[in-house]
């Protein structure tokens, strides 16, 4: 079977932890017999003089054509609008990789695509799927619907790429339902859990980064990116409700500046470690040394964040977003919260007090690996090539 994995949402030199569950499903997947897989990573860059801008720069010098990890990945470039141009970027992506992948078909004909995110990937998909008589598939990892599938000027191309794939992924029950909800077709939905590598993600002991970081208390982390839709600041507001407790913010993004100037108005600023975007690799030992994990998010589909820190044997505290009550099955593995700085601190206190052991949290995960993760997509897109 030949898949061509078309994903924007892939990690690159320049951004190395952007979509690791993405690279992370595709090798789990070009690792099965019969099975070969060409990754297209379109990278969005703007016209000169904005490419030369720092967010760019780094994403402008990267390899048209390399091996990334085992994978065989394609980078080529599409105008990029800043602001004012996101709905037109299908169709700009299209055009950017059309000709590449003609030249790849023509080599070695390709059975179907395989989109990995729904804005721009899905509607993209649509578009090259028509020029070459391919079936497309399309997976939706939840911002992609929650965002993209109800802005005005984007909600007709994300519904028209879900009616017409010959098969739609959704990464929990939640999203399935709130595709359906949209108008696209359930029959053509298959819920489609994340993996998990659980020999990296694993409980272990944690007393020696608790010293390097100067913690002697309760230990909590929140990994995600610093955005408004994560709401960290609800975790910040709740700290002085949880004396003795220091909080990591592992991730980057535009709210930090806020988040910081949050802390110093509360006055616990001494206790909120800003430890930037951890690599991935680098995240168990961070995870395995916390004692809860924080993350109340306004939309989710089914957070790796929250699987990973189980994995590790920490429980976590979220708030009701997509599948947080598929996940959420068993008190010992954490609890959901209402998205208020008091309703936090409650359910983290819980937790502190209950001290569960860590690997009773883990096998609420057990199920979560990579490698059932590749077999049901392998199994999904046979049924789209029969």
């Amino acid at each position: 079977m030949r898949i061509l994995t078309l994903a924007t949402l892939f990690p690159n030199a320049a951004r190395p932890n952007f979509g690791i569950f993405v690279e992370r499903q595709t090798a789990a997947l070009a690792a099965r017999e019969g099975v070969d897989v060409t990754v297209i990573s379109p990278q969005a860059v703007p016209p000169w003089p904005l490419s030369r801008h720092p967010r760019y720069r780094s994403i402008a010098a990267l390899p048209p054509h390399e091996s990334w990890r085992g994978l065989d990945v394609h980078r080529p470039q599409f105008l990029h609008l800043p602001a004012i141009g996101s709905h037109w970027q299908p169709r700009l992506l299209a055009r950017a990789v059309l000709p590449l992948v003609r030249s790849l078909h023509a080599q070695n004909p390709f059975d179907l695509i395989d989109a990995e995110f729904f804005y721009p990937d899905g509607p993209a998909a649509r578009i090259i799927g028509k020029d070459l008589g391919l079936p497309y598939s399309v997976k939706a990892r939840g911002a992609d619907i929650h965002h993209w599938g109800h802005a005005p000027k984007t909600r007709g191309m994300v519904l028209q790429a879900g009616c017409e794939a010959a098969g739609l992924l959704a990464v929990s029950a939640v999203l399935k339902a709130d595709m359906i909800a949209l108008g696209m077709p359930g029959d053509a939905i298959s819920v489609h859990y994340t993996g998990c590598d659980q020999q990296r993600f694993a409980p272990r002991d944690g007393s020696d980064l608790r010293a390097e970081l100067g913690i002697d208390g309760p230990m909590l982390i929140s990994v995600g990116a610093l955005i408004p839709r994560k709401r960290q600041h609800l975790i910040i507001e709740a700290l002085p409700l949880l004396p003795g407790a220091k909080l990591v913010l592992a991730g980057a993004g535009e709210s930090e500046a806020g988040y910081r100037a949050l802390a110093a108005k509360l006055g616990v600023d001494n206790r909120v470690i800003f430890a930037g975007s951890l690599p991935h690799d680098d995240l168990p030992r961070w995870l395995a040394a916390s004692d809860v994990m924080v993350l109340p998010s306004k939309s989710e589909g089914l957070a790796n964040a929250w699987v990973e820190s189980l994995a590790c044997g920490t429980p976590i505290v979220i708030c009701h977003a997509g599948g947080a009550a598929e996940l959420l099955t068993n008190p010992v593995a954490g609890s959901i919260a209402q998205p208020h700085p008091s309703a936090l601190a409650d359910a983290i206190n819980g937790i502190l007090a209950a001290r569960p052991d860590s690997a009773a949290v883990r096998q609420c995960v057990a199920r979560f690996s990579w490698e059932r993760n590749a077999a049901e997509l392998h199994q999904h897109f046979e049924r789209i090539v029969a």
